[in-house]
């Protein structure tokens, strides 16, 4: 544990150390929050349009923000790979788990201060539009995103192991993208259902963005609450044991 705690301290530095980091993690998703806000109050009411009303864009925001950790973990994993950083650790007493939670761990903490800073930031617009938004929600909102954080943290993980700095970041972007698109994050995929909808009920990304917006509403049914939990937490524990078992296995095959 103590092993993990130390490479995980230095792998938290890392990202604060990166401009790009704050940029992306911190300043974007707000900045994607006040723009689609904007658009919101643009759009006239009787189009009965509530994908970008506060409550809602919140939710999608926080889920949107998290897709960054997943690019960042993946950088940062094929930049020490790369470097020669963890051939070198290798001969150490660290074990697979360390190395895989010493970079998971710093990403979830920063994926929690992101969904703490987007969800301020969404309040400050909703006393502004003069829409109430339950404090209460908005807290349980901070625990919910939780799974789906470490299970983009995991995909993130497994770019990094898989591919260089270079391709990393670009197969990333793929996954943000549709991610996005069929997360529900910027219009109804329900609602336009089809091939979409049922593409995005066999991933996880529309779980994770209905699980933050169910939170912040304080609505707990199963299909509302229940199911996305149970989804994402099945996903992220999923993809945590791939990452791990393909790290262990790159691993070894470095130390030949």
């Amino acid at each position: 544990m103590r092993r993990t705690i130390v490479f995980a301290k230095r792998n938290l530095i890392e990202v604060v150390r990166d401009p790009l980091s704050w940029i992306f993690c911190i300043a974007f998703p707000i900045v994607m929050l006040i723009i689609m806000s904007i658009v919101n109050s643009a759009i006239p009411k009787e189009a009965g349009n509530t994908l970008f009303r506060i409550d809602n864009l919140a939710g999608g925001i926080a889920v949107f923000g998290q897709m960054f950790i997943m690019l960042f973990t993946a950088i940062a994993v094929a930049k020490d790979r790369s470097g020669a950083f963890l051939t070198r650790l290798y001969s150490s007493p660290m074990k697979s788990g360390n190395f895989v939670w010493g970079y998971i761990l710093p990403m979830l903490l920063t994926a929690v201060i992101q969904v703490c800073f987007s969800l301020i930031a969404a309040i400050i617009i909703s006393l502004i539009s003069g829409y109430s938004l339950n404090i209460a929600g908005l807290l349980l909102a901070v625990a919910a995103v939780i799974p789906s954080a470490l299970m983009f943290s995991s995909i993130g993980f497994l770019f990094g192991t898989f591919f260089n700095e270079k391709a990393a970041p670009g197969i990333c972007s793929i996954i943000i993208s549709l991610g996005a698109m069929l997360g529900g994050i910027w219009f109804d995929v329900e609602g336009v259902g089809g091939f979409m909808y049922k593409l995005g009920r066999c991933l996880p990304f529309l779980y994770a963005t209905k699980l933050a917006r169910s939170a912040i509403d304080l609505e707990f049914g199963v299909k509302e609450f229940l199911l996305p939990l149970g989804v994402v937490v099945f996903a992220a524990f999923i993809l945590t044991l791939i990452a791990s078992i393909v790290f262990k296995g790159r691993m070894r095959a470095d130390q030949r």
